[in-house]
């Protein structure tokens, strides 16, 4: 199975993230459509996109949401 191309191929909600992971301008495309235009990186969830649980893009969306109710 070919690597993931966090730069050009199709993220959906079910894209597993792994060890390939970038935070590329295609993600933040994806998450700005998914959460809003009011998305933004920072530093302690990008911490723990990338901390090695197992997750998908879903989940990603889904906390940063729930970040975003409890600021």
């Amino acid at each position: 199975m070919a690597k993931f191309d966090w730069h050009s191929d199709t993220i959906g909600r079910e894209t597993p993230v792994d060890e390939t992971y970038r935070s590329t301008q295609n993600v933040r495309r994806f998450m700005m459509a998914a959460c809003g235009a009011g998305f933004r990186f920072d530093r302690p969830f990008m911490l723990w996109i990338k901390d090695g649980t197992p997750k998908t893009m879903g989940d990603v969306v889904y906390e940063w949401i729930k970040r975003q109710s409890v600021a």
